[in-house]
């Protein structure tokens, strides 16, 4: 019997080309790549890929059962998404995951949204990790809710994703609420907080890419930089007085106490925040609500994000 994942993880090696491609896009190591393709080759009976020191690509037979595990998954999706439209939409169980200030946004309103669809069934999981759309691709989730800093709209003409945009997010200025910045009559001149203690997700993190491209486009890095994982964590350490941080502008929704905010020019860095879903599971019931939710309660954030910033001072 073919295992499911292991086709899925056939046809992402197919599409990315590498081993280290393949990894990168599904969020495993190499080696647990390497590991499940000998599996499926074991399970198939027959070598799916041609390896040398430096590299492998599929053999004739890999990339048959490659075209075949698109065709398989893509069915199955298909078969489930019948299934479930025979029954009750109350009766459906979807699992979300989400960034986390996506996840304190979003929550509360899914919640009071779905919760009339009585015996239905919402998992919301927070993730520090941009594994959101690798998580919808092999089925570990129904939707997920990810943010993309490259401000290029992802495709979704084909594939087996489908991407909704939700809101554009920008960057803000987060200083403690007696900083000199504070005041809104203040001129921000960010060349001159590279004196400034900053605060910053660690290396790797969405967050960080953005607050690194901002302050290099002022001169580089500040004289100190202090690292905590967690927008809240960093927004807690400001409203103390430990530092100031550039974070997005959806961090607000968390709460504000000790803080103010200033808004930053219209170039500066910013995400688009879109929900992820695989193409075929739109026709469940259960997903089709849960998405309309997610598309109101987007609605409703965008709102609330406009309001804060129209009190937040511009820099």
């Amino acid at each position: 019997m073919l295992d499911l994942l292991r086709l899925q993880i056939l046809k992402e090696f197919r599409d990315q080309g590498t081993i280290a491609a393949t990894a990168q896009a599904l969020g495993y190591t190499p080696s647990a790549i390497s590991q499940q393709l000998a599996t499926l080759e074991r399970e198939a009976g027959t070598p799916l890929l041609d390896r040398t020191a430096r590299s492998a690509e599929l053999t004739d037979s890999g990339r048959l059962l490659a075209e075949h595990a698109e065709q398989i998954l893509a069915m199955v999706e298909a078969a489930e998404s019948v299934l479930a439209a025979q029954t009750d939409v109350a009766l459906g169980r979807v699992t979300v995951t989400a960034f986390p200030t996506a996840a304190v946004a979003f929550a509360p309103r899914l919640a009071e949204s779905l919760r009339r669809h009585e015996g239905m069934q919402l998992v919301l999981r927070q993730t520090m990790q941009s594994t959101g759309s690798r998580q919808v691709a092999t089925g570990e989730v129904d939707i997920a809710l990810v943010d993309d800093w490259s401000g290029r709209a992802p495709d979704s003409s084909a594939g087996t994703l489908r991407h909704v945009h939700l809101l554009h997010d920008p960057m803000v200025l987060a200083v403690p609420e007696d900083h000199r910045l504070a005041d809104p009559e203040r001129p921000v001149e960010l060349h001159r907080l590279l004196d400034e203690a900053w605060i910053a997700a660690p290396q790797g993190e969405p967050s960080r890419f953005g607050t690194d491209r901002l302050l290099a486009d002022v001169g580089g890095a500040p004289a100190a930089a202090w690292e905590f994982e967690g927008l809240g964590t960093i927004l807690s350490l400001v409203s103390r007085g430990i530092g100031i941080a550039a974070v997005p502008a959806l961090a607000l929704n968390g709460g504000t106490t000790g803080l103010a905010f200033r808004r930053l020019p219209e170039d500066a860095p910013s995400r688009d925040v879109y929900a992820v879903v695989r193409a075929t599971s739109v026709q469940r019931p259960a997903i089709d609500v849960t998405m309309r939710a997610i598309e109101t309660a987007a609605a409703d954030v965008r709102r609330s994000l406009g309001a804060a910033l129209e009190k937040a001072p511009v820099t």
